[in-house]
């Protein structure tokens, strides 16, 4: 695997596991602060954190040793809204400059693998934003979200509030593959 590319996909590693731990956090004080939903929403969308970084390091099996990984992370427990606002703020970095660059280099390197994982990754967290800024502006007025059942694609990270569709839009898996957050 080229260099750069390695690079990418550790430093989207160690921020997707920093996601999934923030948002089990958060989720947490959500619960805590009087929003449920919201709370049920951070902990999905901490699941298909989890699957982007299991996809990340999936991609990186053949570069096996120790490294010094720098991954971007947002910190607080100030409270709900301050944490929704973190929310939006780490996936619109993810959206707008991360994954599209690592897209890119993994493209421009031919490194397959990478590009499919930072395709799935970038393609939720697009949903991923906008459910945190409708929650924000709940929780800004004193409610909760209005949300159903919330589930996942284990392959991706897809995330749909509803039933599962028949395949996942982003890659493709079975209905089978959704995980459900009630």
């Amino acid at each position: 695997m080229h260099a750069m590319t390695a690079a990418n996909l550790r430093s989207a590693y160690a921020g997707e596991s920093m996601a999934h731990m923030r948002y089990l956090l958060w989720g947490e004080r959500a619960e805590k602060d009087g929003f449920p939903n919201v709370g049920r929403m951070f902990k999905a969308i901490a699941y298909a954190e989890q699957c982007h970084a299991t996809n990340h390091f999936r991609a990186l099996a053949g570069e096996a040793g120790p490294f010094d990984v720098t991954g971007g992370g947002v910190f607080g427990l100030d409270g709900t809204s301050e944490a929704l606002q973190g929310g939006i703020d780490g996936e619109t970095f993810e959206i707008e400059e991360m994954y599209p660059a690592y897209l890119e280099v993994a493209t421009f390197q031919g490194e397959r693998d990478a590009q499919q994982s930072f395709h799935y990754a970038l393609e939720a967290e697009k949903i991923h934003a906008d459910w945190y800024v409708k929650a924000k502006h709940a929780v800004d007025a004193g409610k909760d979200v209005d949300l159903g059942t919330v589930r996942i694609c284990k392959v991706c990270g897809y995330t749909i509030e509803g039933g599962a569709p028949d395949y996942c839009p982003i890659c493709g898996a079975k209905a089978d593959a959704f995980v459900a957050f009630e």
